[in-house]
């Protein structure tokens, strides 16, 4: 079989075509019916196939994450137990309200234990905070570097919590470098702000959080 028997070939009568030729005609047929076939139907599904199995990697990923919170679970529940204990014990070191003037004696009582002369001891207003109000006190002693240092540790040294801000140690105003102690020591001015702590008490924490809702909200400006 030639060019010129494929040339001659009648359309009319398929039948009477060699069976080469119907082979292939057959085959390109097959072909053509197989490639509609994938455009049509296969390659939709091939592509929900994709999605299934992104999805099923999704949620395995997923599944591996939960499945290891829920192991970590206990740990977690008692992290949290002892958090809350830890919390407890700090929260017992502030003072309730009614020991805040104990309290405010108890400083007081230290300077004059370490020998100063307080010059102001002044409660300034409580700031209230979240769950618990700051109390700052505005102090000037004067006294000599050993007798502040004996005062700074007593104050620290309270049960309850005291932090000091602010210290500032300067020479007494118009004192010569011959005004000494008895123990041969300068006399100086320290000035300090000692803040303590109380938690709030329910009523105090629910009217604080009422306040704060109150406040009308900053907006960016325009």
């Amino acid at each position: 079989m030639n060019l010129n028997d494929i040339r001659n070939l009648d359309p009319s009568n398929i039948g009477g075509w060699p069976a080469p030729i119907k082979a292939l005609v057959l085959l390109a047929v097959c072909a053509a019916v197989l490639g509609a076939g994938y455009q049509f139907l296969g390659k939709d599904r091939i592509v929900a196939l994709e999605q299934v199995r992104t999805k099923e990697g999704e949620l395995k990923t997923t599944f591996e994450t939960k499945q290891r919170r829920a192991a970590n679970l206990e740990p977690l529940k008692q992290q949290l137990a002892e958090m809350k204990q830890s919390f407890g014990a700090m929260l017992r070191l502030l003072p309730n309200r009614t020991e805040i003037e104990g309290l405010l004696v108890d400083i007081s009582q230290s300077g004059l234990a370490a020998g100063l002369e307080f010059e102001l001891f002044k409660p300034a207003g409580e700031q209230p905070a979240e769950f618990y109000a700051v109390q700052p006190i505005n102090i000037t002693v004067t006294g000599t570097y050993h007798q502040f240092g004996e005062f700074v540790s007593a104050v620290a040294a309270l049960p309850r919590i005291v932090t000091q801000h602010d210290l500032q140690i300067a020479p007494l105003a118009g004192s010569r470098p011959n005004d000494l102690t008895a123990n041969g020591m300068s006399r100086l001015r320290m000035s300090m702000v000692a803040k303590t702590y109380r938690y709030l008490d329910e009523e105090e924490i629910a009217a604080e959080a009422q306040k704060t809702k109150g406040q009308p909200k900053k907006g960016k400006r325009r």
